[in-house]
């Protein structure tokens, strides 16, 4: 399995199609690109933002629990193979957290350019309670729940800046 790692810690795309939650933790090869995976793995959301657009809240708040968990176990299973906690490669978790920014703030272009570049500053920087986040959990779990609190922390900035301007 890990024959397909050129060297360490990089996988390939044939590592992120070698098993289902490769492929899922990896979001179908985002993961492997070598410059700002994360970054990439976040702009992998405004698909299926958009495709998840007009749903209703219910179907919607259901898809996301369902793909939360499907992320879990993916990014646990990848973890394992790679020997890593939480490898860089693994960007489900800023696919699934972009795409719930984006659907809880304004379809707006300059509401979802806000959500994208706020939900990737909090990421990145992860001020507390974020950081408490991340680090109080390992494995899929810990991958996974440090991003949905990036997440909540951009909704409340960009909804709460929609607000003040008369947007929401």
């Amino acid at each position: 399995m890990l024959r397909s790692l050129p060297e360490p810690g990089r996988p390939t795309l044939r590592f992120a199609w070698s098993h289902p939650a490769h492929a899922v933790s990896l979001s179908g090869g985002l993961g492997v690109v070598r410059v700002w995976p994360g970054t990439v793995g976040a702009a992998g959301a405004v698909g299926p933002a958009w495709l998840l657009l007009d749903r209703p809240w219910p179907v919607v708040a259901v898809i996301l629990a369902a793909t939360f968990a499907l992320g879990v176990w993916a990014a646990g299973v990848t973890g394992r193979a790679l020997g890593e906690d939480d490898p860089g490669c693994v960007v489900f978790d800023e696919t699934w957290a972009t795409t719930l920014t984006l659907l809880a703030i304004p379809a707006h272009p300059a509401s979802w350019l806000a959500g994208f570049l706020a939900f990737r500053f909090f990421d990145i920087v992860k001020p507390q309670p974020i950081r408490a986040v991340q680090d109080g959990l390992r494995g899929g779990l810990g991958v996974m729940a440090d991003d949905l609190a990036a997440a909540i922390a951009a909704i409340a900035v960009v909804d709460g800046l929609a607000l003040a301007v008369g947007i929401l």
